[in-house]
């Protein structure tokens, strides 16, 4: 019974908590797919060129903007031109240190340099 009780006032606690304010990160995805590859590249954004994701583990500034450089990462260059990643967290962007087309911008929003070893790969 006493363990029951501990456990209902743990879930009531979590439960109370899940209303506090905690920060919202989403991430901006812009994909550039390689010639004829659109169908594909788009695929994880349900055949978009663009889709926004939610990281709910990513609560603070260095959080969100580490899970928007991971995003960066490209595991189909041969699919992937480039994407252009960018990051809001509770409605206010992040500053990534690149420009839309991924040029070295200390004010720009975009979290994907242009010249990594993953991106610009299509044959």
């Amino acid at each position: 019974m006493k363990i029951k009780m501990m456990v209902a006032g743990l879930v009531f606690v979590s439960a109370g908590m899940s209303g506090a304010a905690y920060a919202d990160c989403v991430l901006h995805y812009e994909r550039t797919a390689c010639k004829g590859k659109e169908a594909e590249s788009f695929k994880k954004c349900d055949g978009k060129a663009t889709c926004d994701k939610s990281v709910k583990e990513a609560t603070s500034r260095e959080a969100c903007a580490t899970a928007a450089l991971k995003a960066c990462d490209n595991d189909r260059p041969d699919i992937t031109r480039y994407k252009k990643i960018t990051a809001d967290l509770d409605g206010k962007a992040l500053v990534g240190g690149f420009d839309a087309t991924g040029k070295k911008d200390v004010a720009g929003i975009n979290f994907c340099a242009a010249d990594r070893p993953d991106m610009n790969k299509c044959q």
